[in-house]
């Protein structure tokens, strides 16, 4: 599963531990057993972690928006998460862009 998300096994035991993710079973030889529910969770953390989230915060996020039924607090948290977050992809986006715009005059002067 490490290699099919692209987390190194460290990071998906270590969200285990947090309970972001937590292995359906185990089999005899004491691997564990993931299903789909938790490569999709295993996915979003993964695309939301750039976003510099904090991990309490990562760990709502993925937990709500993994849930097949949210109270109306529920829903808006994972609103405000999600408000919260493109706003840190809109000032990372600008940052970037800044950045680029500085290594262009760079390699034009």
């Amino acid at each position: 599963m490490a290699e099919r998300v692209g987390l190194s096994i460290r990071t998906i035991r270590y969200y285990e531990e947090i309970e972001l993710v937590v292995p359906s079973g185990r089999t005899e030889g004491g691997f564990r057993l993931y299903g789909e529910d938790d490569i999709r969770r295993l996915e979003l953390a993964k695309a939301l972690k750039p976003t510099g989230l904090s991990l309490e915060d990562l760990v709502d996020f993925v937990a709500l928006a993994s849930s097949p039924a949210l109270s109306t607090n529920d829903r808006r948290r994972l609103s405000d998460l999600t408000v919260a977050t493109r706003a840190r992809i809109t000032r990372l986006d600008e940052r970037l862009k800044h950045a680029v715009a500085v290594l262009d005059d760079l390699e034009n002067s």
